[in-house]
């Protein structure tokens, strides 16, 4: 799986998970740090990433827009990085399930 992580998270991010999410990027690392929402959007759905974020936007959009991109979307308030990073690996199981079932676009990690 090939995850996007959206701005609001912290570019060590994909480093830190390299290891269970080899293709994983921060927004900053392609250009997209800058980007609105409709842009990283569009790349995530033209790439074939997942979008992982703490942002509602990309939960409306997919409402709007429908799937793909697929969006990971963590509603869990001001945390550390470490508490993070914890939290998608104590979720990788359910993570890879829902990729594979191919369910609804969203999963809410809390």
């Amino acid at each position: 799986m090939k995850l996007l992580f959206d701005q609001n998270l912290s570019p060590t991010l994909p480093l830190r998970l390299v290891d269970i999410f080899p293709s994983a990027v921060h927004v900053q690392n392609i250009g997209l740090d800058q980007a609105h929402d409709r842009q990283v959007w569009e790349y995530a759905q033209k790439e074939r990433f997942v979008i992982i974020t703490k942002d509602n936007d990309f939960n409306e959009m997919s409402q709007m827009l429908g799937y793909p991109p697929y969006v990971i979307w963590i509603r869990k308030g001001n945390c550390s990085t470490d508490t993070l990073e914890t939290l998608i690996r104590q979720r990788y199981d359910l993570i890879m399930e829902w990729e594979q079932q191919e369910v609804p676009g969203l999963v809410v990690l809390l």
